[in-house]
């Protein structure tokens, strides 16, 4: 199966690569699953730009007049509703006047990023096309499970020379916290594969984690996001890894 990334190379791959799971591999045998849902930001991709940053302030500033930005908000992990109603909160705006003008800034959010997409400057994490290649090779079904909004996901996925790897994508449009995204995530899983599917989650924060525990789904941390191996590990996902270079 060949593969054509952003740059132009070709990789092809055979579904031997993908190697069944040995005794000696960890109990959880995460090389079983027949779906793999990834987060986005830190996990599949980092980005070097403030596109979705400045697609935020000016929702905030259009729809609810407020000057702010999310600088010094704790937003790994977060959804964008949830980014959102944090910094407004702390601006003074919460409650019903939030929630009247919210469908409003989640638009404006994404017409920023639509608008101003060419500067999306993503750098794919390690070992993530290698990765991607082998599980498609596989005969895998590989989703994302991300708290961007929608467009605002695939746009960064388009912009890395990824999209062409993701059958499908649960986002956080209607969903302000991740837990909600993953059941929303296995259940489109189910819907395809039957309910017997098994999934597995990868994420690179503590939220990925918690997200996963809540929807009773297996998880993957990796370290390269903001947080570190150790941090992760202290919240004992199903397999702690620094990359994903460590699962080919």
């Amino acid at each position: 199966m060949k593969f054509i990334l952003s740059n132009g190379t070709q990789l092809e791959m055979k579904s031997a690569e993908f190697k069944p799971a040995t005794q000696a591999e960890n109990e959880f045998r995460w090389r079983e699953a027949d779906a793999y849902l990834f987060d986005i930001d830190g996990t599949l991709i980092v980005t070097r730009d403030l596109v979705h940053w400045n697609a935020l302030h000016q929702a905030m500033l259009e729809v609810y007049g407020v000057n702010a930005t999310i600088e010094g908000i704790p937003y790994h992990g977060k959804t964008d509703l949830g980014i959102l109603r944090a910094a407004l909160a702390r601006a003074g705006v919460q409650g019903a006047a939030f929630e009247a003008n919210l469908s409003q800034a989640l638009d404006v959010v994404c017409r920023e990023v639509h608008a101003n997409a060419s500067g999306i400057v993503a750098d794919v994490c390690p070992a993530i096309h290698g990765l991607l290649v082998s599980l498609k090779s596989a005969g895998k079904l590989v989703g994302v499970a991300s708290g961007n909004l929608e467009s605002v996901g695939w746009q960064k996925i388009e912009a890395a020379g990824l999209r062409q790897f993701f059958s499908f994508g649960c986002f956080s449009n209607s969903c302000e916290l991740r837990a909600e995204i993953f059941r929303n995530a296995i259940a489109e899983t189910h819907h395809q594969l039957g309910s017997a599917a098994k999934v597995c989650f990868i994420g690179d924060t503590p939220e990925d984690i918690r997200a996963a525990r809540a929807a009773s789904a297996h998880i993957i941390a990796v370290g390269t996001g903001t947080y570190s191996y150790d941090e992760l590990q202290a919240l004992t996902p199903d397999l702690c890894i620094s990359s994903c270079a460590e699962l080919i």
